[in-house]
């Protein structure tokens, strides 16, 4: 139900813009070193490799060399690994963009996401493939992104510094994620939030704020 206070609207990516499938990342992996699934999962996060890329702690230089040290590949090229990694990235349907192209006549628009710079390049050509526009800039007021924070959703100093920033009232901005915890912390600070769930859609949640 609209919330008629709401001047802000503040969008995740995976699973709510973009469609994700996560675990395809392990498994491409997998597939590429002869390990099972669930054993590049427990590497990954033995050695933090998603908190450590997403919060810009190690550049994707090194991010690649941790790949090839973890799974004992120590020649894999760049597009071998960042293919793998950016298998998980699915499609952006169109009518997405569209209904964000629309609420951004009435409304301030950001996008916050836990991300890293290889996805965002390739989150990009899924977009100018998609709608012919050529980078999530082109459709925000501003993307903050986790990799250039330093900091990563739920922690609540990422929305506050969000917030701070752009100059908005919590109780003016709409929050939209599809992780519950995320949408908690957004939620402790004042922030009107929407849970996003497959395979309700953005376009389904937000049809009321369209003029």
């Amino acid at each position: 139900m609209k919330n008629s206070r709401i001047k802000n609207i503040i969008f995740d990516l995976g699973d709510v813009i973009l469609n994700i499938d996560v675990p395809l990342a392990s498994s491409s992996f997998g597939k590429l070193s002869g390990r099972e699934q669930h054993e590049i999962l427990t590497l990954f996060k033995e050695k933090e490799l998603f908190r450590l890329f997403e919060t810009g702690l190690v550049d994707e230089d090194a991010f690649r060399n941790m790949i090839r040290e973890l799974l004992e590949f120590p020649d894999w090229s760049e597009e071998i690994i960042d293919t793998a990694w950016n298998s998980l990235l699915l499609d952006i349907p169109p009518a997405r963009i569209e209904l964000i192209k629309e609420l951004g006549k009435n409304y301030r628009l950001f996008l916050l996401s836990n991300t890293s710079s290889i996805h965002i390049k390739q989150v990009n050509k899924i977009l100018h493939a998609a709608s012919g526009v050529e980078k999530l800039d082109d459709l925000f007021e501003k993307v903050y992104l986790s990799y250039e924070m330093g900091l990563m959703k739920p922690d609540p100093a990422i929305y506050l510094q969000v917030l701070k920033e752009s100059g908005l009232v919590a109780e003016e901005t709409l929050f939209l994620d599809d992780n519950a915890d995320n949408i908690a912390a957004a939620a402790k600070l004042g922030i009107d939030t929407i849970l996003v769930q497959k395979p309700v859609t953005i376009l389904d949640y937000l049809k009321d704020y369209v003029a």
